[in-house]
């Protein structure tokens, strides 16, 4: 077998001196790194840092929670917002979705055939259409109605999920209900949701055949984290495809589903290798 990998993620305050710290760190722990990038933003002032390294020596610590203990007084002394992970334990997610599967059905595969960089521990629904599909994959799959207490009781119900299956993170794969404030405000920094990019141009029911009759020429999607302000949380990842006047509103549909897809799978990817930063109204997206 080969040795575990590691990966250290941290963002603070930009000064100067911090990759010496960190690699300094492992130099006297004989940590040898893989893969290191880091960013600078000058206008926040906030650095950002991924390292992936593993064992290079006999001084080496002894797994994830003594790396942890010997990396503290460093990560005091440069002020850092960290994490530290073993790079094979993929983050746990929960998925939510309505009755559109593709997104739901790209996802699923993917895990099934070891692409994902997260693990799908349950999937959520206010509908029941999409069970056999989740069940089909392993996943076990909650209906949870909206009922006569609204949203609020339905979410609460979702965190409860979350909760049991030990998965901090959400993903709403075309999940088509309007989270409250509150509960966005609960998973902010925690949640990430897909939509069409056509908003804000077209809004609410059948945007493909308003965009149709528009004649757009470029449809895509948009990946971003969650807020209370629908639809306009920090951006993590997008895709564009040139479509012209030959193309049905059927094609635009395809296309549009098939890139949506496309930028949730990446999104959840940056998510569980941990090359995701949220950096203001912003992100900071490691390649």
């Amino acid at each position: 077998m080969s040795a575990p990998t590691f990966i250290l993620t941290l963002t603070c305050a930009d000064r100067v001196g911090i990759v010496a710290g960190v690699s300094g760190f492992l130099a006297r722990h004989d940590g040898f790194i893989l893969d290191s990038q880091q960013y600078a933003d000058l206008e926040t002032g906030r650095f950002f840092m991924r390292v992936a390294f593993a064992s290079g020596g006999a001084a080496f610590p002894d797994g994830r929670d003594a790396l942890a203990r010997a990396f503290a007084p460093v990560a005091g002394e440069l002020g850092l917002d960290w994490g530290l992970s073993d790079s094979a334990e993929k983050p746990r997610v929960v998925v939510a979705v309505s009755k559109g599967s593709h997104c739901l059905n790209d996802l699923l595969h993917r895990q099934q055939s070891g692409a994902l960089a997260a693990q799908i521990v349950a999937v959520v629904s206010n509908h029941d259409k999409l069970r056999s599909l989740t069940e089909w994959h392993g996943v076990p799959y909650h209906h949870l109605p909206v009922g006569a207490d609204g949203n609020a009781g339905q979410e609460r119900a979702i965190e409860a999920v979350m909760a049991a299956a030990n998965a901090p993170y959400l993903i709403l794969a075309r999940y088509m209900q309007i989270l409250t404030p509150a509960f966005a405000d609960r998973v902010a920094g925690r949640c990430i949701n897909i939509h069409h990019s056509f908003l804000p141009g077209f809004k609410g029911a059948q945007p493909y055949h308003r965009a149709h009759a528009r004649g757009v020429k470029l449809i895509g999607a948009t990946a971003h984290f969650v807020t209370s302000d629908l639809d306009e949380g920090p951006i993590i990842d997008q895709a564009v495809e040139r479509v012209d006047h030959r193309d049905t509103v059927d094609d635009l549909i395809r296309i549009g589903r098939d890139i949506e897809a496309q930028v949730l799978a990446r999104a959840v990817d940056a998510l569980g290798e941990r090359r995701l930063f949220l950096n203001g109204n912003r992100t900071v997206v490691f390649r």
